[in-house]
C-alpha cells in the first residue's frame, strides 16, 4: 500500500508547491495560532457528527502542521514511520472502512482536527464525501469577530437548532431565513426528519453537478447556487431529475448564478439619456445602444407591440395598482395604435400570475409588467421557462439577469415635501406613514426628514407603518399632538378618504390636502415601450442585472400642489425642484446624522445610489423603527422578503 501513499504525497507536494507559487500558506491552518492573543472561547459540545470534508480547514494544534498540505495531503518522505501508519489505514480504508470518529473543533462554520488527521488524509485521497466526527463548538466572541461574519454564523446556529445540516453554508446572511421560508420552516420548531433528508439529499446531488460545472468559472459556492435554484425549481423535483436534467437546469440558471458572484452585479440607469451614454456610436437614435443595434423593429397598427401587465388585483381595489393602471391607459394612445396592452388582475398567487404569462405567450404578447415585489419570484419563473418574452418588474435593486427592474427616484420627492412641512409645521412634530420596509422607502423617509430639517432643525418625525401588524397610526399621530402628515401616495380608487399626500388633520377632524407627490407611470411605460420600438432588447447574455431608477429629471416623478398653499410655499417647493432636477439640491449630499448616533460623509461627498437604495438606518429626528419580519402582516412579509432592505434583521 506504500504505492497509494507515494501518489498521495506527490498530491500533496503539487499543492504545497501550487500554494507557495499563489502566495498562500502551505501547511494546514492551525486553529490554535488563528485564535491566539483573543479572549478565551465558550465550549460546546455537538456530539458525534457526519462531516463534509470539504469543510475540514485544517488543524486544532501545531504538532502535525508540516506533515500536511493544506489540502490534507500528506508530505513526509515514505520512509517514515508516519508514512507506513498512513498506508496502514489506507489498507483498512479499503477492506473494512474507518469506523473511529474522529475528534474535531468546529469554529466559525469550520472544522479543525484534533484527532485523526491521517483518517481524514486517507478519506480525502479515496474520495469519500465526508468523515464522522466528534465535534465540540468553540463560541465566537462577538466583539473580536466581523460583524457580518459573526451575523452569519449566529443565524446558521439558529438554522441548525432545527435543521441539523452542516452542509448548508451560505455567504450571505438572510440566506438561511429565505431557505425556511422556502421549506415554509421556521428557526422555533424543529423540521420534520423526512424534510431534513430530503434536504440533505438535494443538496449533495446539486452539489456533485453543480461543482463539476462551475469548477473555477464562477465566486460562487454551491449553497448560495442551491438557494437561487429553490427560489426556481421545487425540491422534490429533485427525486425524479437525471444528472443530465440537472446540469440543464442549471445552465438554465447560469448567468442568475453568474450576477450573484460578481460585487458589481447591478446597473442602475438613472435616466433615459444614459441610454444613449452606453453606446454612442449607435445611429438608433436614444436606445438603441444599450437594447442592442438591431433594425428597429416594424410595428404597426395592423401588427401591434402587445404589452400584458399583471396586477394582483383589480385596478380599483388598490392604490397602488390604479396608478400603473393610469399609466397603461396612457400609452394605449401615446403610439397610434402601434402598441396594444393587455390586463391580468386577480394574479395574487404564484399559480395565477403563471397561468396569466402562459396565456400572455399564447397571444404573443412580447413585453409583461409584474408590478409588485411580491411577484418578482414567480416573474423571474416565468422568464426562464419563457426565454424569448421580455420581463420587468416594478421594484429597484434586485440582481436578476432575466428581469429588468424599474422604480422611481420618490426620495426627491420626498424631500421637498419635507420642507414644505417643516415651513407649516407649528409645533416641531411632523407624522409620517410608510407601507413596506423595502428597498428604497427607508431612504424616501430620511430624504423627507432632512428636507424638513433643512427648514426647521428642531423638527421631529414620527414614523408609522401600515404593514406593521394592529397598527394604528391615526391614533398614534393623535397621541404625538401631530396634525401634519405625510401619508399614502395614491388615493384609493371608490373611496372618499382625504389622507394621502401632504395633509393636515384639522382641529374639527376635516383633512386638507396641501401636496401629492405623484408617479408618472405613463411617462415611465411610454419610455420603457418607446426603447422597444426604437431597437431590440438586449438578448445577449449581460453580466449585470438592469435598474431602471429615474426621478424628477426625467418626468417620472412629479409634485401637485394645493390651490389653498400661499404663494411663498409654492415658491419654496418650486425653487427646491428646479434644484433637485438639475442636480443642485439632494437631500444625501454632506453630513448625515443617524439615529445610532454615526455620522456619515463628514467629508461632504454625495452617497452613492447603492448606499440610498439599501439604506438600513433612520435620520437621527425620526422617532420610530425599521420593523423586523414578525412585526408585519402575512401579506407585507411576502414582500418584505423579496425586496427587503433588513433581511439580515428579519
Amino acid at each position: 500500500m506504500i504505492e497509494d501513499y507515494k501518489k498521495a504525497r506527490r498530491l500533496g507536494l503539487k499543492e504545497f508547491h501550487r500554494a507557495r507559487s499563489q502566495g498562500r500558506y502551505p501547511y494546514l491552518p492551525v486553529l490554535d495560532e488563528m485564535l491566539s492573543g483573543g479572549s478565551p472561547l465558550s465550549e460546546f459540545p455537538v456530539g458525534l457528527v457526519d462531516i463534509p470534508l470539504t469543510m475540514l480547514a485544517g488543524t486544532k494544534t501545531v504538532g502535525r502542521r508540516e506533515a500536511f498540505a493544506a489540502d490534507f495531503m500528506p508530505l513526509l518522505e515514505e520512509t517514515t514511520e508516519f508514512a507506513l501508519k498512513w498506508s496502514n489505514l489506507y489498507e483498512s480504508q479499503v477492506n473494512e472502512g474507518i469506523r473511529d470518529a474522529i475528534k474535531v473543533y468546529e469554529y466559525m462554520h469550520r472544522f479543525y482536527v484534533m484527532e485523526g488527521n491521517k483518517r481524514v488524509s486517507v478519506s480525502k485521497y479515496v474520495g469519500a464525501h465526508g468523515v464522522m466526527g466528534d465535534v465540540t463548538r468553540l463560541l465566537p466572541n462577538e466583539k473580536e469577530t466581523d460583524e457580518t461574519d459573526y451575523k452569519l454564523y449566529m443565524e446558521f446556529l439558529d438554522f441548525y437548532k432545527v435543521c441539523p445540516l452542516y452542509e448548508i453554508d451560505f455567504s450571505e446572511v438572510g440566506a438561511y431565513k429565505k431557505l425556511a421560508l422556502l421549506m415554509k420552516q421556521d428557526f422555533i420548531h424543529p423540521w420534520p426528519q423526512e424534510m431534513k433528508e430530503r434536504l440533505r439529499g438535494g443538496f449533495q446531488f446539486f452539489q456533485k453537478v453543480y461543482d463539476k460545472k462551475a469548477a473555477d468559472k464562477i465566486a460562487i459556492n454551491a449553497s448560495d447556487a442551491f438557494l437561487i435554484y429553490l427560489n426556481i425549481y421545487h425540491l422534490d423535483e429533485m427525486r425524479s431529475l437525471s444528472t443530465a436534467a440537472l446540469s440543464r437546469r442549471i445552465n438554465k440558471l447560469w448567468n442568475e448564478m453568474l450576477i450573484q458572484s460578481t460585487a458589481d452585479n447591478r446597473a442602475i440607469v438613472h435616466s433615459p439619456e444614459e441610454m444613449q451614454e452606453k453606446n454612442p456610436q449607435s445611429t438608433q437614435g436614444l436606445w438603441g445602444g444599450f437594447f442592442g443595434n438591431a433594425p428597429a423593429s416594424t410595428y404597426t397598427k395592423e401588427n401591434p407591440l402587445r404589452v400584458a401587465f399583471c396586477y394582483e388585483r383589480p385596478a380599483d381595489t388598490s392604490s397602488w395598482i390604479y396608478g400603473h393602471e393610469l399609466g397603461r391607459n396612457y400609452i394605449e394612445n401615446a403610439f397610434d395604435g402601434r402598441v396594444e396592452t393587455i390586463v391580468y388582475d386577480q394574479c395574487d398567487t404564484d399559480e395565477a400570475l403563471r397561468k396569466a404569462v402562459d396565456t400572455a405567450a399564447i397571444d404573443e404578447n412580447e413585453l409583461i409588467f409584474t408590478v409588485s415585489p411580491a411577484q418578482m419570484q414567480e416573474t423571474l419563473r416565468c422568464a426562464i421557462h419563457f426565454p424569448k418574452l421580455h420581463f420587468l418588474n416594478c421594484s429597484v435593486n434586485l440582481s436578476h439577469t432575466k428581469v429588468r427592474t424599474y422604480y422611481g427616484r420618490m426620495y426627491e420627492a420626498k424631500a421637498i415635501l419635507g420642507a414644505l412641512a417643516a415651513s407649516l409645521c407649528e409645533n416641531h412634530k411632523i407624522g409620517y406613514v410608510a407601507d413596506y420596509p423595502i428597498f428604497g422607502s427607508v431612504a424616501e423617509i430620511n430624504a423627507f426628514a432632512i428636507g424638513a430639517a433643512m427648514i426647521d432643525p428642531n423638527i421631529k418625525i414620527y414614523l408609522e407603518w401600515t404593514s406593521v401588524e394592529g397598527s394604528n397610526w391615526r391614533l398614534s399621530m393623535k397621541e404625538n399632538g401631530v396634525s401634519i402628515i405625510s401619508g399614502q401616495d395614491f388615493i384609493k380608487p371608490n373611496t372618499a378618504s382625504r389622507e394621502y399626500g401632504l395633509f393636515k388633520m384639522m382641529d374639527d377632524g376635516s383633512v386638507q390636502n396641501l401636496a401629492v407627490p405623484m408617479w408618472n407611470w405613463g411617462k415611465f411605460y411610454e419610455l420603457i415601450i418607446q426603447s422597444y420600438l426604437d431597437g431590440r432588447w438586449d438578448e445577449t447574455p449581460t453580466s449585470q442585472a438592469v435598474n431602471y431608477w429615474w426621478g424628477m429629471s426625467a418626468g417620472v416623478i412629479e409634485l401637485i400642489l394645493s390651490d389653498k398653499l400661499s404663494y411663498y410655499s409654492k415658491k419654496l417647493v418650486l425653487n427646491l425642484q428646479n434644484a433637485m432636477v438639475q442636480d443642485a439640491l439632494g437631500p444625501f449630499a454632506g453630513e448625515i446624522h443617524t439615529q445610532d448616533g454615526d455620522v456619515l460623509a463628514m467629508d461632504m461627498t454625495k452617497l452613492g445610489s447603492e448606499e440610498i437604495l439599501t439604506m438600513d438606518w433612520l435620520n437621527d429626528n425620526v422617532i420610530g423603527h425599521i420593523p423586523k419580519l414578525e412585526e408585519l402582516t402575512e401579506s407585507a412579509k411576502n414582500v418584505v422578503l423579496v425586496s427587503g432592505i433588513k433581511n439580515d434583521d428579519l
